[in-house]
């Protein structure tokens, strides 16, 4: 059944649906636009076409008219199909972001939102195209034909779960699992996914980790357990595996990436939760309400694991529980937690008598154990076929000058790294990729906060004339989001192909990516930023960090009048 989006969007427009404010009053209109466009409410369409003006009646009742007129787009369509059927959410929300930047429909959303300004819509956009496919997915359930794309989506994580798996026991206990009572939605938040599959790229052990945390969720009716370790020995890997096997609750704190609030930490979490859990009346939910209600709709058997990383990076000016977490948890609600090492007034985790509380130290506790999977790392690296460094590593174990083997090379690095898992993701390649030419394992830094200065000095950064290539780093860390090396070359008043290659030379400590055709900045990991932060090299060159803050905000104000402009101009 093909229905021009057009006629449904104006079938939409003419029920006067914007002005419907109660439940009931909205069911009755989409009845009647459904029956209006001799569509069966009770059955939708089981062709793609047919769905998606069913998907448009159910989602647009009540919605702006400038967000109908977006899903009318014969493109938008087309991009949102290709999606669906590829199971790539995320390239649906940067393909219509790209399109309204493109077309003078952003002006019309800018008017009819009442965002302050074109830059707003890009985080303004968002829920609504996630809205939309939601709406989309759940109404697939009720057909055959694009049901079956979802089953085979289920089917497909099945089997990535099971191939992990080694034993006979394991692959039954764990299909028992999953035919079992299981929530609506097996996947993760599509937002972290990206730093998910980074994250447990190569991972290797902390199996003491997960059995700990199992022991402490399977003797314990619900509660709080914490992974505390210092930068760099694989918090975020940990919870990113943990997410990723398990399908978890998640949200990944970074002040990298600009997710430091509590409104952001619940609006993230909210939305996973009422989209898992199938809630109602739960827009406007506090934590502690969510919980309550995901608590009644759990089945006997089941539990619920909300995963936060880096507790550490949050910035919250108010008081009580970091990102306002609950003082009081229902049974079978379990929160897993990592940060840095903290002091008694930096904790800021109040709970309840009664609500358990456990903490695994890997500073303190485990640090053979910790050992041991640096080691496998390390030989995970050197002797594994997908593993990229293998045959530069053996070439340069081959040639050094002390004559070793590859095992007193995977015990003496193992020394070197401190149990520090950033450090060995620096380090391993510079050896393969010979930036260690002088051969000798007895030189390599000891642990990370020396390998950032031995860095350092190789770039000759400690040099009067290189200090201004360290202003360019320093912009990345006081910008408060992703940077574009545009900007960074207005700012710094530096030619842009210097800015770059400068960049280039920083490349492993940055995390790059390319948004609205420009490639845009920021610092890979806070070990990074707080190593930058502690040098004086600014303090020297008279240029301090307020400095640099002023002229960002500068910056940012420059950009805004000429977007003022432009607009007058249209």
């Amino acid at each position: 059944m093909i229905l021009d989006p057009g006629k449904v969007i104006t079938a939409i427009i003419n029920s006067a649906a914007p002005y419907v404010i109660k439940q009931a009053q909205r069911k009755e209109i989409v009845i009647k636009v459904l029956k209006s466009l001799k569509l069966d409410p009770a059955h939708p369409p089981e062709d793609f076409d047919g769905v998606y003006a069913y998907a448009l009646v159910e989602y647009g009742v009540d919605k702006p008219e400038v967000i109908l007129k977006l899903f009318q787009e014969q493109d938008i369509k087309t991009d949102f199909k290709r999606a669906f059927y590829s199971d790539q959410e995320l390239n649906f929300i940067n393909s219509v972001i790209a399109f309204i930047d493109s077309r003078s429909l952003g002006d019309e959303i800018i008017k009819e939102l009442k965002l302050e300004k074109r830059l707003d819509i890009k985080h303004d956009i968002r829920p609504y195209i996630e809205d939309f496919y939601k709406v989309f997915t759940n109404i697939t359930k009720l057909t055959r034909t694009p049901k079956e794309v979802m089953r085979d989506k289920d089917f497909r994580e099945i089997l990535d779960i099971l191939n992990k798996l080694s034993s006979s026991d394991e692959i039954n206990a764990k299909l028992a699992q999953l035919t079992g009572n299981k929530p609506q939605n097996l996947g993760y938040s599509i937002e972290f996914d990206p730093l998910i599959k980074e994250k447990i790229r190569s991972f290797c052990g902390r199996k003491f980790v997960f059995a700990a945390f199992e022991e402490f969720t399977n003797k314990q009716p619900k509660g709080y357990f914490t992974l505390v370790g210092d930068a760099g020995m694989g918090k975020s890997a940990i919870a990113a595996k943990y997410v990723y096997d398990h399908k978890a609750i998640s949200y990944f704190n970074s002040f990298a990436e600009g997710r430091t609030r509590p409104e952001q930490f619940l609006e993230s979490i909210r939305e996973q939760l009422i989209s898992r859990y199938d809630l109602h009346n739960a827009e406007d939910d506090d934590l502690g309400n969510l919980l309550v209600k995901v608590s009644l709709k759990m089945a006997n058997g089941e539990r619920l694991v909300i995963v936060v990383d880096a507790l550490d990076e949050v910035e919250q000016k108010s008081s009580g529980n970091l990102l306002n977490l609950p003082t009081t948890l229902p049974d079978k609600v379990y929160f897993l937690l990592t940060r840095r090492p903290y002091t008694a007034s930096q904790k800021r985790l109040f709970v309840s008598p009664g609500i358990p509380v456990e903490e695994l130290d890997l500073t303190r506790e485990y640090t053979d154990l910790s050992r041991e999977d640096i080691k496998e790392y390390i030989r995970f690296s050197l002797n594994d076929d997908s593993s990229e460094y293998k045959d530069g590593l053996n070439k340069w174990i081959q040639y050094c000058r002390d004559n070793i083997t590859p095992l007193v090379f995977v015990e003496q690095l193992a020394d070197k790294s401190e149990n520090n898992f950033m450090y060995l993701r620096f380090v391993l390649p510079d050896i393969a990729n010979d930036r260690y030419n002088d051969l000798n394992l007895k030189e390599l830094p000891d642990g990370l906060l020396q390998y950032y200065q031995t860095h350092w000095e190789r770039m000759g950064m400690n040099t009067k004339e290189m200090r201004q290539n360290a202003i360019i780093l320093y912009v990345i860390v006081e910008a408060e989001n992703k940077i574009s090396s545009t900007t960074i070359s207005r700012i710094t008043n530096r030619n842009e192909s210097e800015v770059l290659e400068v960049l280039e030379e920083w490349s492993q400590f940055l995390r790059r990516q390319v948004i609205k055709g420009e490639e845009c900045y920021s610092m890979y990991h806070k070990s990074f930023t707080d190593f930058l932060r502690d040098k004086p090299t600014i303090k020297k060159n008279n240029f301090l960090l307020q400095d640099i803050q002023r002229l960002i905000v500068e910056e940012n104000d420059r950009l805004w009048e000429e977007i003022g402009r432009e607009e007058e101009e249209d």
